[in-house]
């Protein structure tokens, strides 16, 4: 018993859904063939190797996809190519997901820029800060000097500043109204910093890239316009976004590609690169069993990491169990270890008892219940009949809450199809059986 504990502690830490794989890691799959053939390295990191311009990109999927452990692929691809690549998750130190504006992102970008990029001169972007001290001192909650610091002091000064706007949500408000007005003169001096850093960079790298990480977590928030903020980001500001003299790579809500702006998306920033999920089923509602093999092999690579001679069907008692699981992810990278997590914690000694998963599957069902609102289920009866969604902001909601998944797949002619489902944890709640049958009798 105490030698079974010990193990499924470690295979409990093994399966964490919230820590993305860096670049090389022996668990990672790749999973291209049941994600539509879509490769970063190719649509993104290609785009920014042949470019005889500044590339702005953005890459969008849900949340828990997988995306940044695609990113950090692609720096490491970008990396071994010549680029200097300074890669960020904006919501761990810079952004506040439930309350964040462009100048907050814009801020962020200084600071890591000014991080990474030690060894370049920093006057341009201290001479602005200094310029601006005066009104900004008090909301770095600091009552020093400028002058007075060393450079180090000086830019640690403008991280705290920046950090503020996180943990701050009092000052937050203040800090943009004071740096609002002075955007355009801080990109100015952010671009002679940046000028300076590619004139500099180290020996073997010829370009600069940055990528912020994790905006695509910003929750969208509707404005009295029927617009969001996610326009008001990456489509009103798109301008600023894209005025670093590098390249650029941001990730975006997946459910702003499906406003009434998506045209104006495409036009501004070209075809934004998906990540969508793995597909373990198919439109027409059977299992795919390619997409379930591929689920259950990042399964075993991570129990492998503990116990190489173990195989992750003798995990579960029954072989059906195990594909159950992989059905109920619905392909979607984090909901599969976080399934995984659950039934190994209920679980007293192997192999996992089906009780055990079926009590985790209940749990997730739960929290996806309770994200629906009552006027929402019958926009989820429609997305299953017809394996489609509107250009609606109900839909958009849905598709950020990861209510409807994105698959895509490459037809017998090779050309991509998109198709949508609800996610298969909604599919055994009654109160979206009960509309189904309501809507679509004869389907019962």
């Amino acid at each position: 018993m105490i030698q079974d504990f010990a193990f499924l502690k470690r295979i409990y830490n093994a399966f964490d859904p919230f820590r993305p794989l860096p670049a090389g890691d022996p668990a990672y799959v790749d999973c291209t063939e049941v994600r539509g053939e879509g490769d970063i390295l190719v649509e993104v990191g290609r785009e920014i190797l042949y470019s005889d311009r500044m590339t702005s990109q953005l890459y969008a999927g849900h949340r828990g996809a997988g995306k940044s452990t695609e990113l950090l692929r692609l720096q490491q691809y970008l990396d071994e190519e010549g680029c200097f690549v300074v890669y960020f998750p904006a919501d761990e130190q810079d952004i506040d997901p439930e309350d964040a504006q462009y100048t907050d992102i814009l801020l962020a970008c200084t600071r890591h820029l000014l991080e990474k990029l030690k060894d370049t001169n920093p006057a341009s972007l201290l001479n602005w800060l200094s310029d601006r001290w005066q009104d900004l001192k008090d909301l770095a909650l600091t009552e020093v000097s400028l002058e007075s610091l060393s450079i180090e002091g000086q830019i640690s000064q403008f991280a705290k500043l920046t950090a503020n706007l996180r943990t701050e949500p009092t000052q937050r408000q203040k800090i943009r109204e004071r740096v609002n007005p002075h955007t355009i003169t801080l990109i100015t001096a952010l671009n002679e910093f940046i000028q300076d850093a590619k004139n500099n960079l180290p020996s073997g790298y010829s370009q600069l890239v940055l990528i912020a990480d994790n905006l695509d977590r910003i929750v969208p928030i509707p404005q009295e316009d029927g617009r969001s903020n996610h326009d008001q980001i990456f489509l009103d500001r798109s301008e600023q976004l894209q005025a670093l003299d590098c390249h650029l790579l941001y990730t975006v809500p997946i459910s702003l590609l499906y406003s009434n702006r998506a045209t104006d998306l495409a036009n501004t920033y070209g075809n934004t690169q998906v990540l969508p999920m793995i597909m373990v089923q198919t439109p027409d509602n059977q299992p795919y069993q390619r997409g379930i093999n591929k689920v259950i092999e990042i399964l075993q690579k991570r129990l492998s990491l503990i116990d190489y001679s173990k195989s992750i069907v003798d995990m579960f008692e029954q072989r059906e169990a195990l594909e159950r699981l992989c059905l109920m992810s619905g392909g979607h990278v984090r909901n599969l270890l976080l399934l995984m997590k659950e039934a190994i914690k209920n679980t007293n000694s192997l192999p996992i008892p089906t009780r055990a998963l079926q009590r985790s599957i209940s749990e997730l069902r739960n929290t996806y219940r309770n994200t629906v609102f009552a006027n929402e289920w019958s926009a989820l009866a429609n997305v299953y009949h017809s394996k489609e969604v509107e250009n609606d902001a109900l839909y958009r909601g849905l598709l950020f809450n990861r209510c409807i998944l994105e698959y895509r797949y490459l037809n017998e002619d090779g050309e991509s199809q998109v198709w949508y489902d609800i996610h298969p944890l909604i599919k055994g709640i009654k109160e979206f059986q009960d509309t189904f049958n309501r809507l679509y009798p004869s389907e019962k």
